[in-house]
């Protein structure tokens, strides 16, 4: 399916596409001067032929999300959705929000019939998706949200995930789909490893800065806070409402499995090996992510250079917004959307910066990205089906 196929406008599906929606970037910064987007319709209305996706894991939070966002999807329509604990159960018994949505009853992955679709998002946990991505037909297109491909070192894999990695050719082949930064590759991809939430909210601000040398790498300090989800559904008791309500959890400290992929994707950038000290904390939220960085300018850099390298590298992205100076991102301001809220600011101990970036770690941090990714592997606008505003209050 060739992307010159969507190359055009759409209005029967609710929404307005040419040219990879640069249209939308341009009616936000022209607000009041161009036409709002709108539909009427509580369901999107699909393509004659929709592109069959299977969705591996769908009764937990991301898989949710990721069923969710393909509903209203014009060009995806789902085929089949996994959770072998609850197979045979319709998905609306974990799920009541979803009951009008006509969805298939969960099956178990051992039932799915991966010969009758095009794509399948990955919903498992880590540890258990090697062996089945690795035992799925090869014209099958995957954006797998686990970490399981997303080191390109495997002995790395093993020292933080306390597992050998089970499928290291497969890993040869996988692309990390930070999308902001690798676009191009995710295109051309089979299989695409999503980023985690939070080495999404900190590469995407940190990446251009070290990839200009305009911060110094030996002294990065980030702080993140994160929404109960991103512990996952499972029943666990420190995630109990007692344990968690009306206080902050820090855990993970200097041990925390995002490290090496954050250390990855900055290293990358600066073409040397980079450490940071990261600290992450659970929130009493029920979903949102924020990453408070604290770092050193290169000799010379000021905050306003900061702030006009990210404008730089971002002013033509839909998904990541730097906001105006002195204007502080909250994550009231992205829950339920795809958007990448950020600013910079001067601390108070001179030669030194303050960068703030915001998610939804359900969206941007996972099942967003992940829909932006897939819609990019076949060729469509990445903002199909994510262009819904943030939900307020």
């Amino acid at each position: 399916m060739s992307s010159s196929t969507f190359s055009s406008f759409c209005f029967d599906s609710g929404c307005l596409w040419k040219d990879e929606m640069k249209v939308t970037k341009a009616k936000r910064q022209n607000a009041g001067n161009m036409f709002a987007k709108c539909s009427v319709n509580t369901k999107a209305q699909k393509a004659e032929k929709p592109i069959r996706i299977g969705v591996l894991g769908a009764s937990g939070y991301t898989g949710s999300e990721i069923v969710r966002l393909l509903v209203n999807h014009p060009h995806f329509g789902i085929s089949f959705l996994t959770a072998d604990r609850k197979a045979g159960q319709p998905l609306s018994s974990v799920f009541p929000h979803l009951i009008t949505q006509g969805l298939p009853n969960l099956i178990a992955v051992k039932d799915a019939e991966f010969s009758g679709v095009d794509a399948v998002f990955c919903c498992l946990p880590h540890g258990t998706t090697q062996d089945i991505i690795k035992g799925l037909p090869r014209h099958l297109k995957i954006v797998d949200l686990s970490a399981d491909f997303r080191l390109r070192d495997i002995s790395e894999y093993e020292e933080w995930y306390g597992q050998a990695h089970r499928a290291p050719d497969l890993q040869k082949e996988a692309v990390y789909g930070l999308t902001e930064i690798s676009r191009e590759e995710i295109k051309d991809a089979r299989l695409v490893a999503n980023p985690g939430c939070y080495p999404t909210t900190i590469q995407i601000p940190l990446f251009p800065l070290i990839k200009r040398n305009l911060i110094r790498v030996d002294n990065i300090i980030i702080d993140s806070k994160s929404g109960v989800t991103g512990a996952g559904r499972g029943a666990k008791e420190s995630n109990m409402y007692a344990e968690l309500a009306e206080g902050i959890y820090s855990y993970g400290v200097a041990r925390h499995r995002h490290v090496p992929e954050i250390e990855q994707g900055l290293s990358d950038a600066a073409d040397s090996k980079i450490t940071i000290s990261f600290t992450p904390h659970l929130m009493p939220i029920i979903r949102g992510m924020q990453s408070t960085i604290y770092v050193e300018m290169a000799s010379g850099v000021t905050v306003d250079d900061l702030y006009q390298q990210l404008k730089t590298t971002y002013e033509d992205e839909e998904f990541v917004i730097l906001l105006e100076k002195g204007i502080v991102p909250r994550t009231h301001d992205v829950r339920g959307s795809n958007y990448c809220l950020m600013n910079v600011f001067p601390d108070r101990i001179p030669g030194r910066a303050i960068i703030i970036s915001v998610i939804d770690n359900l969206l941007k941090g996972a099942s967003g990205q992940a829909m932006q990714n897939l819609n990019l592997m076949f060729g469509l606008p990445e903002s199909t089906g994510l262009l819904s505003p943030a939900l307020f209050p």
